[in-house]
């Protein structure tokens, strides 16, 4: 399993860098729930810019990552996902409550560095 975190200030970046389909989930939840209890950051930010592929194991992922950062009073961004895992987390209602941004365009930018 490849996930890279990092920590700037209070966000917490994971840097997705595989398929996140029900083989892998498991061992991304358990590394990504240590570090959001262990940091309790304000801003929690998926880089997805690596993902290929993803599954509903995936999304749940996605979901439930979302409701602890929520609960612990801080927010979650997804960057750079691929027009596929775009229209995935479109359709799966993901986007109504994470927002997802594409750090290629200015916009996305300017998102991230507030």
């Amino acid at each position: 399993m490849n996930v890279k975190h990092f920590i700037e200030e209070k966000m917490l970046i994971f840097e997705i860098t595989e398929e996140m389909d029900h083989h892998v989930v498991e061992k991304i939840r358990k590394r990504t729930d240590y570090e959001i209890q262990r940091l309790i950051p304000k801003e929690v930010i998926f880089d997805f810019t690596k993902v290929k592929f993803m599954d509903s194991a995936g999304i749940g992922l996605v979901l439930g990552r979302y409701k602890q950062v929520a609960s612990l009073g801080g927010e979650m961004k997804i960057v750079n996902p691929n027009e596929r895992i775009k229209k995935i987390l479109e359709m799966s209602g993901v986007m109504k409550v994470v927002q997802v941004i594409n750090l290629d365009d200015e916009e996305g930018r300017k998102i991230v560095n507030e």
